[in-house]
């Protein structure tokens, strides 16, 4: 991957975020986790920078919230507490060796253990657990018993056309991708055969459809790109998966590069397009019943150092012709 001097220079310059700067430096350099480099960027992680914001506020329990509020919800108000906080602080390279990290996990898997089966409870939703598993997996949790009934739930409940949906369906759509996302967060050499089996047949279903044909109609949302993306789907998430598991190298995945190479600007970056929620109000029908307050990283429209680092390590894991 050729990146012109001025390019890397503000991915990885003093005024850039040290997420973006590990990100560029492993993902499109290829630099082990010994360089230099990797290892300033990564003690950086949390203690400045967007991930450092986001750990401020949190109360001793672990949660965030509204004074009082004990953790009760950890779900809105939306996208502000603790588990859209946790979503992203994982996406940004924090780990359980951090305290704050280690307070909010634990203080999630006990909400999840009140509730018997947890990540395997009968109301279970895939866009909560494959969330969920992903990030606790990247938090140091993945052999936690819960953990690994979260990723059974996310195989069993699987469609037959390979795909998952988080509402009653005998077919899967594009917009359940939390489940392939979160089982490739388990390292190769240990995955069993069903989670095998599971990712082969979810990249599948994705691959099939170009990563972005469902319905008569395109659906707009899908061909922005955003950050955070909480539980929403768009050509950027389905790039990212789908790369990452090693599938960069399928002729399928063609139209959705020409759609990503369409998006850089003449400078070599790439914006975000909008914050979420973005929804198409004339498809759909999808309705918020409380407020939504939405999380920002970066200004949409303007240049974005990580929608850029994602387009470059996405570009990189894409076999040359």
């Amino acid at each position: 991957m050729r990146v012109s001097p001025q390019l890397r220079s503000w991915l990885t310059g003093r005024k850039s975020d040290p997420s973006v700067r590990f990100r560029y430096y492993t993902e499109v350099e290829g630099r082990p986790a010994g360089d230099p480099a990797v290892r300033a960027a990564r003690r950086s992680i949390g203690k400045t920078g967007w991930a450092a914001a986001l750990l401020e506020g949190q109360f001793p329990d672990g949660h965030w919230g509204t004074p009082g509020s004990a953790g009760r919800d950890l779900y809105v108000p939306k996208y502000l507490v603790t588990n859209w906080r946790a979503i992203v602080l994982s996406d940004l390279g924090m780990t359980g060796s951090d305290p704050r990290i280690r307070r909010m996990a634990e203080l999630i898997i006990r909400r999840w253990e009140i509730r018997g089966n947890g990540l395997a409870d009968k109301d279970a939703e895939i866009c909560i657990v494959g969330n969920t598993v992903r990030y606790l997996a990247r938090f140091g949790y993945l052999d936690l018993p819960g953990v690994q009934r979260g990723i059974d739930w996310i195989v069993r409940s699987q469609k037959p056309d390979g795909g998952w949906h988080c509402f009653p369906s005998r077919t899967g759509t594009l917009d359940g991708w939390e489940g392939l996302a979160a089982l490739a967060e388990i390292p190769e050499g240990t995955r069993s055969g069903p989670v095998r089996r599971s990712i082969e047949r979810g990249a599948e279903f994705y691959l099939s459809r170009h990563l972005s044909e469902e319905g008569k109609d395109r659906y707009p949302p899908w061909f922005r790109i955003h950050y955070p993306n909480h539980y929403y789907y768009d050509l950027l998430v389905g790039l990212r998966v789908l790369t990452r598991l090693g599938y960069g190298g399928d002729r399928r995945l063609r139209p959705a590069l020409r759609w990503l190479e369409s998006k850089r600007r003449p400078d070599g970056t790439w914006a975000l397009d909008a914050d979420h929620p973005d929804l198409d109000a004339s498809k759909g029908g999808y309705v918020f019943e409380r407020p939504v307050f939405p999380l920002r990283l970066e200004q949409p429209t303007l240049p974005s150092r990580w929608a850029t680092v994602e387009a470059l390590s996405i570009l990189t894991r894409i076999p040359a012709s």
